[in-house]
C-alpha cells in the first residue's frame, strides 16, 4: 500500500475529488476526513495505474480549412513534442474558471487539448509554496499533490507529462534560484540528501499514481544558480542528486524518463557552453538540454535554430524548447498588468493577432525541428483571467492562487511577489480568450504536418507613423502597408480625412491623430508628430558606433574619449570626454552633413569642465559655403553646463560641417554631450 503522508493524503483527495467533478468521473464527495483520504486516494492512485481506456484523438491526414493559414513543418515527426506547460489550470477551475471546445460547449481543458493536437503537458513542482498558516504562495500553488492530479487527467488523455522540479518553494528562474524553507542553513551535502530524496519520494508518488512521466527537468532556468545556490561546483552537485533520483526512479517503476537540464538566454551563448562543458568534464548524468525561447527576449528563429544545432553537435545532447509563447491581443483580460503588451515589444514580424500567434508557435516549431530538437512546450497556454478586467479579482487570487503570486508569497520572496503580488501577467499570451474557449491557434499543433488554409484576410496593418519638423509641411502617406493571413504584403491606397489635416499645428508641434480610410472602407490611423528634428547623429555618443564623429588632434597622444559616467553627462550615461595630465591639449569633434533640405539652421551644445588656465579657448562652430561661423565659450567648474549657440546657418546646397573645437592647458578636464542642429526655417 502506498504511504502518504498527512498533508499529501489531504491535498491529494481534495484534489481528485475536485479534479474528478471537472472531469465527470465523480458525482459529489461527503466527509473528508483523514482516514477517508487515505483509503480514496489509495484508490485514486490504484484505479489510474490500471486504467487501460486512455482517450486518443485522431490527428489530420492531410490540410485542414481553418481561419488561421499555416504553412506546413516539412518534415516534422510525428513524435516531435508539441507541448503546453498548465501548471496553473487547477487553481484557475477552483476560482471558477470554465473551459470549451471549439463548438463552445464546456469540456475538460486537457481533452481540448488533446484534440488540438498536444502531446506533451509539462507540469511545475514547487516543495512548499504555502506559508506557515497553509495559505497558498499563488502561481497555481504547485506542490506534487496538483501535478498528481493534473497529471492523471492528461494521461487519460494520451498525453506524456514532464515534471518541472523547480527546488523552491515558488518561481525559480535566472533572478532568483530561492532554497526551499525546508532546506536552509543545510550545506551542500545535507541539501544534496535532501534534493535527492525530495525527488525520488515525489517522482516516486506521482509515477505510483498512473501519471505517464516521460521527462524530469532537474531545475528550472539554472543559468545563474538552482536551490539558493550560486557555485557552480555545488550546482553540478546538486544536479548529479537530482539525476540519481530520477534515474532510480525510473528503474523501480520500469519507465524511460529523461533526465533534463534547462536553460534560457540563449543571446549568452558563452555563458551556456562554460555552464554545459561543466557539466560534460564532470561527467553529470543528463540527456536533454531545455532552452526557454521567447523571440521579444532572445533574438531570432535563426538564434535559436544555432544554439540548439550547437548544443547537439558540441556536447552530444537532445534539445527541447521548453517555454515560449506569443500574445494574441494587446487587451488585458483581468486588471493585472500584462508581461508583453502586445504594441511597442512585438516580436519583429509577428503581430498581436490569433494569426500572429499561430505564426510565431510555428516558426518555433519549424526552427526547433530544422534544428534537429525532439520539440517544444508552450508556457502557460491556458492561464486565462479570473474574473473581469474592470472588477477587482484580488480575493479569488488570494484564496485559490491563480494570480501569479498573493501576498502570502511577501515573507518568502519579499522584493518581487511581496511588492508586486496580483493576478495573471500572461492572459494574453494564452491560447484561449478571456472566457475560456480556444483560439483558433490552439490547432496550430495538429497543422504543423500538413498545414491549413484559410480564406484570405487581412491580419494587421502595420503602425503608421508620420514626424515632421516644426515649420514643415506634413507628408502623409498615399500608400500603406496590408499584411494578410498568409503573410503576403501589399501597399493599398488610403484617403486621409482632410479635417483631420488641417488641425495639424505644424507651428508650435505636438502629436496629433489622422483618420484613414482604404478603398474597401477598412479604417486606418496615423499618428503625426511635429518636433525640431535634430539632425545630428549619435547627438549624445550614447551609441557604440561613433563612426560619424571626426576627432583630429594635435600631438601623439589623443587626450579624448567617450566616457560612459552618468554623473558627468548632461544627459543618458556616455559624453565626449577630455583630459591630459602630461601636456597642453588642442584637439576638435565634428560631424558633416551632404543632404540636408535647404533651409536656416540652429547649432548648440552642452559642455562642462574645470581646472582651465585663463588662455583656454573653446568654440562651437559650423562651416557652411566655405566660412565659417563660431561662437566662444569657457568652462568654469563641474556641472556648470555652458550651451553656445550658433544661429542663422544657411544651407543652400545640402552640405555642412558642425564641430566644437577646445585649445586648453593639461590637467584641465571636461565634457560634450547632447549636440543639436535643428532647421528654424526657408
Amino acid at each position: 500500500m502506498q504511504h502518504f503522508s498527512k498533508q499529501l493524503r489531504t491535498r491529494l483527495l481534495t484534489l481528485y475529488l475536485s479534479a474528478g467533478l471537472v472531469m465527470g468521473w465523480l458525482p459529489g464527495c461527503g466527509s473528508q476526513d483523514l482516514e477517508i483520504a487515505d483509503t480514496v486516494a489509495e484508490s485514486a492512485v490504484t484505479a489510474t495505474a490500471d486504467a487501460t481506456d486512455v482517450i486518443t484523438f485522431s490527428q489530420p491526414e492531410g490540410p485542414e480549412e481553418s481561419t488561421v493559414y499555416v504553412e506546413p513543418v516539412d518534415g516534422i515527426s510525428d513524435d516531435f513534442y508539441r507541448g503546453m506547460d498548465v501548471s496553473a489550470v487547477l487553481a484557475l477551475e477552483n476560482s471558477g474558471v470554465k473551459y470549451y471546445n471549439f463548438d463552445g460547449e464546456e469540456q475538460d481543458v486537457f481533452m481540448t487539448l488533446a484534440q488540438a493536437g498536444v502531446n506533451y503537458i509539462r507540469l511545475r513542482v514547487w516543495n512548499d509554496p504555502y506559508d506557515e498558516n497553509g495559505n497558498g504562495y499563488g502561481g497555481g500553488n504547485n506542490d506534487v499533490a496538483t501535478a498528481i492530479t493534473l497529471g492523471q487527467r492528461a494521461t487519460q488523455y494520451g498525453m506524456k507529462v514532464c515534471i518541472d522540479f523547480h527546488y523552491s518553494d515558488f518561481w525559480a528562474d535566472p533572478k532568483k534560484q530561492f532554497v526551499p524553507k525546508a532546506w536552509e542553513g543545510m550545506d551542500i551535502e545535507e541539501k544534496s540528501d535532501a534534493l535527492y530524496n525530495f525527488t525520488l519520494e515525489n517522482l516516486t508518488q506521482i509515477l505510483d499514481a498512473g501519471v505517464d512521466v516521460g521527462m524530469v527537468q532537474v531545475g528550472n532556468e539554472i543559468n545563474n544558480g538552482m536551490c539558493g545556490e550560486t557555485d557552480a561546483s555545488n550546482v553540478r552537485k546538486l544536479l548529479a542528486s537530482g539525476s540519481k533520483a530520477v534515474r532510480d526512479a525510473a528503474t523501480a517503476s520500469g519507465k524511460d524518463i529523461l533526465v533534463a537540464v534547462h536553460y534560457t538566454n540563449i543571446d549568452d551563448m558563452k555563458k551556456l557552453d562554460t555552464l554545459l562543458t561543466g557539466l560534460q568534464v564532470k561527467e553529470i548524468d543528463y540527456d536533454i538540454v531545455g532552452l526557454s525561447f521567447y523571440p521579444y527576449w532572445h533574438g531570432t528563429m535563426d538564434d535559436l535554430k544555432n544554439a540548439i544545432i550547437h548544443i547537439r553537435d558540441t556536447y552530444g545532447k537532445k534539445v527541447y524548447v521548453a517555454e515560449n509563447a506569443y500574445c494574441y491581443t494587446s487587451e488585458d483580460g483581468d486588471g493585472s498588468a500584462n508581461s508583453i503588451k502586445g504594441t511597442d515589444d512585438l516580436a519583429e514580424g509577428y503581430s498581436a493577432s490569433v494569426q500572429g500567434q499561430a505564426n510565431e508557435v510555428r516558426d518555433v516549431c519549424a526552427a526547433a525541428s530544422e534544428a534537429g530538437a525532439e520539440g517544444i512546450f508552450y508556457w502557460e497556454g491556458t492561464w486565462i483571467p479570473v474574473g473581469p478586467a474592470d472588477a477587482d479579482n484580488s480575493a479569488i487570487w488570494e484564496k485559490y492562487g491563480s494570480g501569479w503570486a498573493s501576498s502570502y508569497a511577501g515573507g518568502y520572496d519579499p522584493k518581487d511577489a511581496g511588492q508586486y503580488y496580483g493576478g495573471s501577467s500572461w492572459d494574453n499570451q494564452a491560447m484561449f480568450d478571456f472566457t475560456g474557449h480556444p483560439l483558433a491557434s490552439l490547432n496550430i499543433f495538429k497543422y504543423l504536418k500538413y498545414g491549413a488554409t484559410a480564406p484570405l484576410a487581412i491580419d494587421t496593418i502595420p503602425e503608421i507613423v508620420v514626424s515632421c519638423n516644426i515649420g514643415a509641411e506634413v507628408k502623409l502617406p498615399d500608400t500603406v502597408s496590408i499584411i494578410y493571413n498568409d503573410r503576403s504584403e501589399e501597399q493599398v491606397p488610403v484617403t486621409w480625412d482632410a479635417e483631420d489635416i488641417a488641425a495639424i499645428d505644424t507651428e508650435n508641434g505636438g502629436e496629433f491623430t489622422v483618420a484613414g480610410s482604404l478603398d474597401e472602407g477598412t479604417e486606418v490611423t496615423a499618428i503625426v508628430t511635429v518636433e525640431r528634428v535634430n539632425y545630428v547623429q549619435n547627438p549624445g555618443f550614447e551609441d557604440a558606433d561613433t563612426s560619424m564623429w571626426t576627432v583630429t588632434y594635435s600631438g601623439e597622444t589623443n587626450p579624448t574619449d567617450y566616457q560612459v559616467k552618468a554623473a558627468d553627462a548632461h544627459s543618458g550615461e556616455v559624453a565626449f570626454h577630455f583630459w591630459s595630465g602630461t601636456s597642453d591639449m588642442d584637439f576638435s569633434i565634428e560631424q558633416s552633413f551632404t543632404d540636408l533640405e535647404p533651409g536656416t539652421y540652429e547649432l548648440s551644445a552642452f559642455s562642462q569642465g574645470g581646472d582651465l588656465a585663463a588662455d583656454a579657448s573653446m568654440e562651437l562652430y559650423a562651416v557652411v559655403d566655405g566660412k565659417e561661423l563660431t561662437v566662444p565659450f569657457m568652462l568654469t567648474t563641474y556641472a556648470d553646463w555652458q550651451n553656445p549657440t550658433v544661429s542663422g546657418i544657411k544651407v543652400t546646397d545640402g552640405t555642412l560641417t558642425i564641430g566644437v573645437r577646445y585649445q586648453c592647458n593639461k590637467n584641465s578636464w571636461g565634457t560634450l554631450d547632447d549636440v543639436t542642429l535643428h532647421r528654424v526655417g526657408n
